[in-house]
């Protein structure tokens, strides 16, 4: 969150034990200000609920840890990825130590289907861990749409 244009000032009142634990985590987490901090926090909270709306396009990571000696795991994670291509932006694995994979697969589309995108995909037999983070920003069109017009 970074926009500077059109800042508007507003004035919260906070008991004192809230305060001083917001200065606190201002100065751990090097932040510039409680202002930045606190929008930082409005931002997440409101990211929080257009997720649990599903509806908003979102931008996102399905963040995987599996044990790819389990046959027919990395196909089946491949065959989910060409299954919802339109959702699937991207994704890169790094092998790990005791035959274990980590891959991060880049998502954008509408919350709810990215949340059974990411189900799907960490319920599969010999998924060790998995988690879907979103965000209300969305990448750009990476190539022009089948029959748009081109500028």
């Amino acid at each position: 969150m970074n926009e500077k244009a059109n800042v508007s000032r507003i004035s919260i009142s906070l008991p004192e034990s809230l305060l001083k634990e917001l200065d606190w985590m201002v100065e751990v987490r090097g932040f510039e200000s409680r202002s930045q901090a606190i929008g930082e926090m409005i931002y997440q909270q409101l990211s929080d609920y257009k997720v649990k709306l599903g509806e908003e396009i979102m931008a996102g990571t399905i963040n995987l840890v599996y044990d790819h000696s389990i046959p027919g795991l990395k196909k089946r994670l491949s065959d989910l990825q060409h299954e919802y291509i339109d959702e699937v932006v991207s994704s890169l694995s790094v092998n790990l130590l005791h035959a274990q994979t980590m891959e991060v697969v880049l998502v954008q589309g509408p919350a709810d289907r990215l949340r059974l995108i990411a189900d799907k995909m960490i319920a599969c037999r010999g998924v060790i861990s998995g988690r879907l983070l979103m965000s209300t920003s969305i990448l750009p069109q990476v190539h022009p749409l089948p029959g748009a017009a081109t500028q």
